[in-house]
């Protein structure tokens, strides 16, 4: 039985290097705009349909326009190849409009070999019964966060609690709110999906929307719960970059990422 996940991020193919699929509501931020992870997963299964590597090595997209529920036209480019990677160019079209684009470089997991030095670390946490469950509120969450299950580490909750403690991180345990276990695509959704650890520097308000994200795949994760750790140290003239680690079950760096975000603060909350 498919995933809605898988179902909702399903393109398919209407001509050489041109998909169509759909945006779903179930995964709209602020004004019913979707998830920038979100978009970058339906990206990415266009890409997977058209170049020769199977799995997603490295994704960054631009989001210089916003989307909005309902059909989307993909359009994919190969631009060129190795024996061990494959490179391509994703638009994301509605109502005529260039939306989004991605470029990504694509490898085969199942097949690399080479050497594995890391020296990050998981984040170190709590039992996911004793994390804080993310307090979700309809109208006021981001309605994708619904199907998603985030358990925080309790020194990161001060963003929840109107009390934000000055240092930007967000770490914890993410996973479908069903269980259904990881796989590449999700963990390109997941990579978006946590608050911004802006939050717990300025508190939590406005909308922070993407301007550029990139992701980079390190292995196709085992079943279980990913852990993550989100961090930000600069935000200037209300830009700020997040640096992303996700962890799976057998605490193997399943991916890394880095985006630049706006801080869209109400303007009463600026006026002096």
């Amino acid at each position: 039985m498919t995933h809605f996940f898988e179902e909702e991020t399903r393109v398919t193919r209407v001509d050489e290097g041109r998909f169509e699929a759909q945006f779903h509501d179930r995964w709209g931020i602020a004004g019913g705009t979707p998830n920038g992870g979100y978009l970058m997963s339906i990206a990415a299964r266009a890409l997977q349909e058209t170049l020769d590597h199977p799995h997603p090595l490295t994704i960054t997209g631009h989001y210089f326009k916003r989307s909005e529920a309902g059909p989307v036209t993909v359009e994919t480019e190969k631009l060129g190849r190795s024996f061990t990677t494959s490179t391509g160019f994703v638009r994301l079209i509605q109502d005529g409009v260039q939306r989004t684009h991605f470029t990504a470089t694509y490898t085969d997991f199942d097949h690399a070999a080479g050497q594995t030095v890391v020296h990050a670390t998981p984040p170190e946490l709590p039992d996911p019964d004793d994390c804080v469950p993310h307090p979700f509120r309809d109208g006021l969450a981001p309605t994708f966060q619904r199907d998603i299950d985030m358990r925080f580490h309790p020194d990161n909750m001060g963003w929840a609690e109107r009390t934000p403690h000055g240092v930007g991180e967000m770490a914890g345990y993410i996973r479908f709110s069903d269980g259904q276990d990881p796989d590449l695509f999700s963990t390109l959704l997941f990579a978006d999906a946590v608050p911004p650890a802006v939050f717990n520097v300025v508190g939590a308000a406005g909308w922070v929307p993407t301007i550029e994200l990139t992701t980079h795949l390190r292995n196709r994760p085992r079943p279980g719960w990913l852990r993550f750790r989100f961090t930000t140290r600069m935000l200037t003239r209300g830009f700020f970059e997040e640096d992303g680690e996700i962890w799976d079950s057998e605490n193997r760096l399943i991916a890394d990422s880095r985006q630049i975000q706006k801080l869209m603060v109400p303007r009463k909350e600026t006026a002096e």
